[in-house]
């Protein structure tokens, strides 16, 4: 009978993340305005972490600059990473295109979302970047940042982190853009199995600022993300 029941919560949020997840995706296909999409990412995010109870808190807030163009980088082991980044910057200046696979740019669940909620395409086969990095270039021109997960896909095993890929400093040196790391401290893939499963317990997910890395530091983005956050 638990089971059941289990099973019955995990499929009205299944459906629910997947309606809100449409809607919106309708939503930023009718705009083009970049902070007009930005602001409905945030709306999105603050809508699915509400109806899932999770809350994000940020333990050191007073590192988030003010102001200020930056690679974002942030440590994945969850879907709702994304979200909790976006929580996590509602209250600064700091908004940006993520960079998204094309596995993601396919997906029946997220296809339609992430090709118009501000996102640059990267198909990691592809032996030619140079669209890749002109597309870079723009969103920085137009007063962006960008934001990445360098690890490059979720992080399942029990490592804290999985290495980095070579392509993230690139984008910085490229663009001359400082680094800010962001570590989300909480294991958030076991934060959201905990919320489907008690969906009545507030989950909180906490969140580090790092101090922003010169593009120009020739040591190398994950030692010095490392460094940052002690791992």
């Amino acid at each position: 009978m638990i089971k059941i029941f289990l099973n019955l919560k995990k499929t009205k949020i299944a459906l629910y993340a997947m309606f809100l997840t449409n809607k919106y995706g309708l939503k930023l296909k009718k705009t083009k305005n970049s902070k007009e999409k930005m602001n409905l990412r945030l709306e999105y995010s603050s809508k699915l972490l509400e109806k899932l109870n999770i809350s994000v808190n940020v333990l050191n807030k007073d590192k988030i600059p003010s102001s200020g163009q930056f690679l974002l980088v942030s440590n994945h082991r969850s879907i709702i990473d994304p979200l909790i980044i976006e929580i996590a910057l509602k209250n600064s200046s700091i908004k940006g295109f993520w960079v998204a696979k094309k596995e993601l740019y396919n997906s029946l669940f997220f296809g339609s979302f992430t090709k118009n909620a501000g996102s640059i395409l990267i198909d990691r086969e592809s032996s030619n970047m140079s669209d890749f990095f002109k597309r870079t270039k723009e969103i920085v021109k137009e007063g962006h940042s960008i934001f990445i997960f360098p690890e490059g896909t979720r992080n399942t095993t029990n490592e804290v982190l999985n290495g980095f890929k070579d392509g993230s400093k690139l984008i910085a040196l490229k663009n001359r853009l400082d680094i800010l790391p962001i570590f989300i401290k909480t294991n958030a893939n076991e934060a959201l199995k905990q919320a489907i499963e008690n969906g009545k317990e507030n989950i909180k997910i906490d969140v580090l600022m790092g101090e922003p890395i010169s593009y120009k530091d020739r040591t190398s983005l994950e030692e010095n993300y490392k460094k940052q956050f002690n791992i």
